[in-house]
């Protein structure tokens, strides 16, 4: 006599079902490494911006920073990326949400990073792709206040000039947008890209 199926039993089967299955697993493990990915943009805008604010030169092993990275920035966080958070506090270039919704964002990457496996084996939808939009906008509102008020006010090429800050597309934020449209998107958001680069080649 054949044994009735338990719930248990019918969710092993459903793991092993998206386990085997190409697409969805392919699409778990591309999603995780979008997310690892846009995690390391917005850290490295966070910490290499203010780095080379203090840049004083260079000398024969690269760049050299101004004493005042360390007693400015350094000093107040063992961890440079905390530093750098509490120095974009400090300037009013992130308020105290930005502070609480990089933690949740840092929280998510690392459940992401350590249980990789789980996310590929387990039977659930992967909730870290909701964050996504709220990584993006920290991203996007610390490469706009870089460009607003350092770049621009010393780039005499935009003296006089009217600024359109929602124009403004930062390199980092165009990076993620085209990581989450190709990899992410529809077919038609993935292809365009490689469309328009098409296109341009034949004008050439």
């Amino acid at each position: 006599m054949l044994r009735k199926r338990t719930k248990q039993d019918q969710e092993v089967v459903r793991n092993w079902e998206e386990f085997l299955n190409p697409a969805i697993l392919r699409g778990k493990l591309i999603s995780a490494s979008i997310y690892l990915a846009l995690f390391e943009l917005l850290k490295d805008s966070v910490v290499d911006h203010i780095k080379s604010f203090f840049t004083s030169g260079f000398d024969q092993n690269g760049s050299t920073t101004d004493p005042k990275y360390h007693s400015e920035v350094l000093v107040r966080n063992p961890s440079r990326l905390y530093a750098s958070l509490s120095w974009l506090h400090e300037h009013n270039v992130i308020d105290e949400k930005d502070i609480e919704s990089f933690e949740q964002i840092k929280k998510t990457r690392n459940r992401v990073a350590h249980e990789m496996l789980q996310l590929a084996t387990k039977h659930s939808k992967p909730d870290h792709l909701k964050e996504l939009p709220v990584l993006i906008a920290l991203l996007r509102k610390i490469e706009v206040w870089w460009i607003l008020n350092v770049e621009i006010p010393t780039n005499p090429d935009f003296d006089g000039a009217e600024i359109d800050e929602d124009g403004i597309l930062p390199g980092p934020l165009m990076a993620a947008r085209i990581m989450t449209d190709v990899a992410l998107g529809s077919e038609e958001e993935a292809s365009r890209y490689l469309n328009a680069l098409h296109e341009s080649k034949s004008k050439l």
